[in-house]
């Protein structure tokens, strides 16, 4: 599959609402081949961004933690993305 989404189980502290959301748009852009939205597709798109994202909650709920955290770190908790994320939020 995408080596791209990042592993969110046994993350400390748990995975974010934001990390999951990421990951899950990150799989429907895989899946869809649809990098940017159009008017056409944005609804379709969104809706299987939910879908998914809440499917990803319910999962990571009802699996029991790991004992070893991931191995790499994610994306949204990497220093250098946040100040990018908060660069452009200036």
């Amino acid at each position: 599959m995408c080596r791209n989404i990042t592993e969110l189980r046994g993350l400390a502290p748990p995975a974010t609402d934001t990390e999951i959301e990421a990951a899950a748009r990150q799989y429907v852009r895989k899946v869809s081949g649809i990098t940017k939205t159009s008017s056409n597709n944005e609804a379709a798109f969104e809706r299987a961004v939910a879908a998914v994202t809440a499917a990803t909650h319910e999962l990571l709920a009802e699996l029991p933690q790991r004992r070893q955290p991931p191995k790499s770190v994610p994306p949204l908790r990497r220093p250098e993305v946040q100040a990018r994320i908060a660069a452009r939020g200036a």
